[in-house]
């Protein structure tokens, strides 16, 4: 009953802009690069997830960082096929872009966690001839998150057999009416999931 009620509560609305521009720092052009140690370097070339920490302003981001049996462009054609996303992604209920423009794209996400809807609107800045994508909310439509800033990364490593470096993090701020069970379910395990899907849709 509490899930159903808080459900009700959740509404993303694509009519009304947002209730601000932006509480997250947004990368302006592409992310910071990230230090590895060598034993950081041995793990992922072994085939562990590496988190690191990166600081951005007055606060820190969590970064996974992983190999990818892959080429980039490959690598690429999952991570931006958002009306997938539903079969590639746990937890993703529906998912499409609204508008595509240039190297612009706005996509609609609505995730199902544990009975309870999360809906948002993304703008995403697509870069792949220099390896990365970056996004904020679209903060012209209301968001059941708060915020949401992040990026993708992808470094060609090998050709023969391709091999591909993968960096994603991402820095979700809740709105005070989603439960702690589900923000922990999106954010905490958000880092680890993403090398799941897309290492094994890229590798397919």
């Amino acid at each position: 009953m509490l899930i159903a009620t808080l459900a009700l509560a959740l509404a993303g609305d694509a009519t009304k802009p947002h209730e601000h521009t932006g509480i997250v720092t947004a990368y302006k052009g592409a992310p910071g690069a990230v230090s590895l140690s060598s034993a950081d370097i041995a793990k992922i070339e072994g085939g562990e997830v590496v988190l690191k920490q990166q600081q951005v302003g007055s606060g820190g981001r969590g970064i996974a960082i992983f190999d990818i049996g892959a080429t980039p462009s490959k690598i690429w054609s999952r991570i931006v096929d958002y009306s997938a996303y539903p079969r590639m992604v746990d937890q993703v209920a529906e998912c499409g872009n609204y508008k595509v423009s240039g190297s612009e794209i706005y996509t609609r996400f609505l995730l199902e966690v544990m009975g309870f809807d999360v809906e948002y609107f993304i703008h995403h800045t697509y870069k792949p001839d220099q390896g990365y994508l970056t996004w904020t909310l679209d903060y012209s439509r209301q968001s059941d998150l708060d915020d949401s800033v992040g990026y993708w990364r992808v470094t060609p490593l090998t050709t023969d057999p391709p091999r591909s470096r993968l960096e994603y993090s991402v820095d979700i701020r809740f709105k005070g009416y989603i439960p702690g069970f589900v923000q922990d379910m999106i954010s905490k395990k958000g880092l680890t999931d993403a090398a799941t899907w897309v290492k094994r849709e890229s590798e397919k």
